[in-house]
Order: structure tokens, then C-alpha cells, then sequence
């Protein structure tokens, strides 16, 4: 800011000048006192500089609504909505999200700092803020191979860009515990740049919080029970919230939200499909689950706005005052959050659930790797036979709308070769995970049970978090078909049944994210679920979401990798045969 700026607002702030504009007539949601109240808001160069009485070159009239601050998301993963930064910041701004803190982890694991500064450059001059932070954990750990990997030096010269407020989520524990030295670099080149360090905690106990605090983690998103989001907060943590497609904790975390501990809870999606942004929101969507739990509806907006701007770090938003940028939302009623209005810096660009503004897009770096990762060898049934001696497996069990998983030990059919063979019946698949970075030839092979695919194959390059081609399916044919149709596309989603491809979704930039507008991408989605329905696949939850995450080793119980079945308690491959 120049001090021309400055003196025109504060000459607006005292009355001499007229604002850009005024809002007037509206009910004021103060989120630092938790209550409503009244005045005009006077906005100069998108930002407020006060509230009281004030007259503007341009005026709008709230006509009685309520005016929250713009919803902040405190940690998403943007490239699990399968399209680019300016796609979603669209589909953000219908829902009154205008900022949100992104960790560029699945792009990282598939090109490293090539990565990063993709979703960084394209994040720039839009009227949405992405503020980042780091990957710190690329591979996730030691037991998968993913497209790269990131030590301190490579993340360090990311420090320098203002966009980037700290080290996202640390999931390997184990590296922090264990003082690995590249571990600890980037936890204290964090601090050395006075930002911020989220957390991982996935299954960790009140003493492993100890560890992280001690290193300066702040924060977690991994809580699924009321009692480890207390035990969160009472070792000085901010609790955050989740949402998303498939890890949804907010009805059996929010019961321990209480007026005297709700300024350290905040919301995040972390991981959501782009239908169901459209469909149900983003974080006004978490608002209203909150107020349907009990929370006050003030209570809830200030754990979506100024809670996530003070754990971040963030002084500009998240409020209603003086000082802060104008990004504000009109609601007609505080209990559906009923979105009329949405204005980024003072300027409207949603109304009546319209973007009533184009937003300019960055132009895509057209870099041979961000659109040709995905290689592997040619594939032979043989590649996908899983020999079981005893007829007795080590099973991957789904638990419906939940990262974690269970290991159950059950019977299989096996034929007289003695290889594993899919039942339908039985509810147990074949489930391969192939290495697409390095042409190594690696392919982990498991059982799924849960999914209750009744034909076909489903695949997806979505596989958290080495993102490498995952495959379910009853029988290797179509899982063959699925894995060459994946490869031709250079990335997506597929439903595959009886050798036919029923549906597709083509994610060509990291095989992550489509390069097409988020509603064409949106009527390829609805395709698939529909396709999803035809070869029989349980509709209680987002099978390929819950796919996608059926390869990442740092949620338990039971994961597979490209090297094999993984049980994440003792971090360590184990055999798909008991009798090994």
C-alpha cells in the first residue's frame, strides 16, 4: 500500500471523503463479540474502513439480510476436486468461500516442485485467495514409490512467495519422533520464516501429541472421535474440523464444542469430489450441519471465518471490521445459510447464485510432464494373480464414508492353481495398485471388501498419496482393459464392464485435474455414477473416493501400495496369504 492509499482511507475512515462503497441496512455479524449489530459499511479499495454512518459513490441496500464474513477453508487439497484453481475458485464463490488454504500434496507426490509452482501461477490474479502450504511429507513415507521427492532445500525457496503461510500437514510421525534430520530441516525452516506447521495425527495418542506439539505442530484435521478432538485441544492444538466426501467428522466431533472452547475449532473439507461441492457445498455447506448439531449459527460462522484467519496467521480476513478486506457474504436466514450475495474486496461476483463476474483464467503450463505422468509396462493377466495358500487372506474391509479401514481375515475361493478369485457374492475384489512414475515395473496386489461392485472394474490415477493407478475389480480382464484405457487418457477415472469402457473421465494435467470448465467435468461425473450403478456399486458412499484413498499408508488400519498390503499400526508390508 502507498500512502495516497492509505490517506484516502483513512479520509473515508473520518468522514471527509465518500467510500467506493456502502453497504447499508444490514445486520452485521461481529464474530469478535458473537452477536449482531447495525451500521453502514464503508469498503475503499476493497477494503472496510468502517462501520457506522457513511455515504459512498455507490450504495447497496442489504434490505434487512445478514452480512457474515466470507468462509474460509482451512485446508483443502484443490486438486481432489479434479479441476484447476480458476474452475474451482469458481464453484468456491457460489458458496461464499473466498479463501482457502491449500496443501498442493497430490500435484507434489506426481511432479514435485514443478508441482508446486503449477498451482501457484495458477492461483494468481484471481479474485480468490489460495494461500499454500508446503507438502512436507513427499512420498508420504518410505513403503511407496511416488512421481517425486521433496526434501527441505527443495520446499525452502517456496518460503519467499507471499502466498505460502507454512508446512502442510505432517503425516510421517515417526520421522518427527525419531528426529530425522531432513524431517526436523523443514520443520525448523518453517520456523526460521515464521510460519505456520499443520498437523497429521492420524491414530496418534495424547502422548504422541506431546511430539508434535514439541515440534511446533499446531494444528490437526485427522480427529474422528469427540475424545481425541479434546485431548486435541487440551495440548494446544487447533481442532479442525472435517467434511469432505469421504472422511466426514463433524457429527461426532462437534458434541465437544462448547463456548468456551469453540475459538480453537475451525472447518475444513480437505478432500471433496466436485459434485458434491456443487451439490452440497463447501464450508457454508459445514455451517449448516453445525447449526443442525446444536452450534449457534454465530458460534459456527466464527469457526468458518475469523477462527482459521487467526490460526493462520491471517490479519486481513475473517471479519467484520475496520482494517480487513471487504470479502463478505449476504445470507437471507442464519440457519439454512441461504446465500444471496457474495463480494470479494467489494466487489460482487455472485448473486442469486449466479457469477455475475468472469473470472480470468492463468494460462496452463503446457510442461511434458504436467500432462504425460502416466507410464507404466504392458499389462498380462499374469501380473494380477495373488496366490493364497490356505484359502485364508488378509482383507481390506471399507467402513462407509471413513478414511480408516479394517483388517479382517476371511475365507476366499480359490481356484486349483491356487490363486485368489474375486467373489461377488462374498463382497471381496481384486484390488491392484500400479506404479505409473518410474517404469518400475512394481505392482501391489490386495483384496477389497466393501466396495460391492457386482461386474467390471473401476480405475482412477486419484490414489492418495503416491497417486499411482489404482484398480478394483471381479475379474482381470476388465481390470486390464480399466489400466490401458487409463493410460491412453493420461490420467482420470473409469467404469469398465465386460470389456466395454460404460464411463470416463480424462484428468490430464498430474493425472489429477481436468483442463476442461467444471460443469462439462461435472456431466462426466454424473455419467459415472450412473455407470457406477450399472455394475452394482454400493451407493452408501463415493466409490472412487473411497477407492483413492485405499493406498495411503499414514491412515489405518490396512492399505495397499505398489509394493504390496500395508498395515499401517506396525508400518509394515505384510502378505495378502496368512499362512505367510
Amino acid at each position: 500500500m502507498v500512502r495516497n492509499q492509505l490517506t484516502r482511507r483513512i479520509s473515508v475512515a473520518s468522514g471527509r471523503e465518500l467510500a467506493d462503497t456502502v453497504i447499508k441496512n444490514g445486520k452485521i455479524i461481529d464474530v469478535f463479540n458473537g452477536e449482531i449489530t447495525d451500521g453502514d459499511i464503508a469498503i475503499v479499495d476493497g477494503f472496510i474502513v468502517g462501520i457506522g454512518k457513511f455515504e459512498g459513490k455507490n450504495v447497496v441496500d442489504a434490505n434487512g439480510r445478514f452480512i457474515s464474513p466470507a468462509f474460509i477453508d482451512g485446508h483443502v487439497h484443490i486438486e481432489s476436486s479434479m479441476v484447476t484453481p480458476p474452475e474451482f475458485a469458481k464453484v468456491s464463490l457460489l458458496h461464499g468461500v473466498t479463501t482457502v488454504v491449500a496443501d498442493p500434496h497430490e500435484i507434489a507426490n506426481v511432479l514435485g516442485v514443478d508441482g508446486i509452482q503449477y498451482m501457484l501461477d495458477s492461483s494468481k490474479n484471481l479474485p480468490f485467495d489460495v494461500y499454500f502450504m508446503l507438502p512436507s511429507c513427499v512420498p508420504a513415507t518410505e513403503f511407496e514409490h511416488s512421481g517425486a521427492t521433496l526434501k527441505a532445500e527443495d520446499l525452502r525457496p517456496f518460503y519467499q512467495e507471499a502466498s505460502v503461510l507454512g508446512l502442510a500437514e505432517v503425516m510421517n510421525y515417526p520421522a518427527v519422533q525419531n528426529t530425522e534430520h531432513d524431517m526436523l530441516d523443514k520443520i525448523m525452516d518453517a520456523k526460521k520464516f515464521g510460519k505456520k506447521i499443520d498437523g497429521h495425527a492420524a491414530g496418534l495418542s495424547a502422548n504422541d501429541l506431546n511430539v508434535y506439539m514439541t515440534a511446533g505442530i499446531r494444528t490437526d484435521h485427522e480427529s474422528t472421535t469427540a475424545a481425541q478432538a479434546k485431548e486435541r485441544i487440551s495440548r494446544g492444538m487447533y481442532l479442525m474440523i472435517r467434511e469432505g466426501t469421504v472422511a466426514k467428522d463433524l457429527k461426532q466431533l462437534i458434541p465437544i464444542v462448547n463456548d468456551r472452547n469453540s475459538r480453537r475449532c475451525l472447518f475444513v473439507t480437505d478432500d471433496k469430489h466436485l459434485d458434491d461441492l456443487i451439490r452440497d457445498g463447501s464450508i457454508d455447506h459445514t455451517i449448516r450441519l453445525a447449526i443442525q448439531s446444536g452450534i449457534s449459527p454465530i458460534t459456527a460462522i466464527q469457526m468458518a471465518t475469523i477462527n482459521t484467519a487467526e490460526c493462520f496467521g491471517i490479519e486481513d480476513k475473517g471479519a467484520i471490521a475496520p482494517g480487513y478486506k471487504a470479502d463478505l457474504v449476504l445470507l437471507d436466514d442464519l440457519n439454512t445459510i441461504n446465500i444471496t450475495e457474495v463480494y470479494k474486496e467489494g466487489k460482487r461476483f455472485v448473486e442469486n447464485g449466479v457469477l455475475v463476474e468472469e473470472l480470468k483464467t492463468n494460462p496452463l503450463n503446457e510442461s511434458n510432464r504436467l500432462k504425460n505422468s502416466v507410464r507404466f509396462h504392458e499389462l498380462f493377466d499374469e501380473h494380477l494373480h495373488i496366490h493364497v495358500k490356505n484359502s485364508k487372506a488378509n482383507i481390506i474391509e471399507i467402513i462407509p464414508n471413513s478414511l480408516i479401514t479394517k483388517h479382517i481375515i476371511e475365507k476366499v475361493n480359490v481356484c486349483e492353481q491356487g490363486m485368489f478369485q474375486p467373489s461377488v457374492d462374498n463382497d471381496q475384489l481384486k484390488l491392484a495398485v500400479i506404479e505409473r512414475h518410474h517404469l518400475t515395473k512394481n505392482i501391489g496386489l490386495g483384496i477389497v471388501k466393501g466396495l460391492g461392485l457386482k461386474s467390471g472394474a473401476i480405475a482412477t490415477t486419484i490414489a492418495h498419496d503416491s497417486h499411482n493407478l489404482i484398480i478394483a475389480g471381479t475379474n482381470d480382464f476388465d481390470m486390464i482393459t480399466a489400466a490401458n484405457a487409463i493410460k491412453e487418457m493420461q490420467g482420470g477415472l473409469i467404469v469398465v464392464n465386460q470389456g466395454k469402457i460404460i464411463a470416463s473421465l480424462e484428468l490430464t494435467i498430474a493425472g489429477l485435474m481436468s483442463e476442461r470448465p467444471y460443469l462439462e467435468v461435472a456431466t462426466s461425473l454424473h455419467e459415472i455414477h450412473l455407470a457406477l450403478e450399472t455394475i452394482g456399486a454400493n451407493k452408501d458412499f463415493n466409490p472412487f473416493l473411497t477407492l483413492s484413498f485405499l493406498s495411503l499408508p499414514v491412515i489405518p488400519e490396512l492399505k495397499l501400495t505398489d509394493i504390496g498390503l500395508f498395515q499401517v499400526s506396525k508400518f509394515e508390508h505384510i502378505s495378502v496369504d496368512t499362512n505367510h
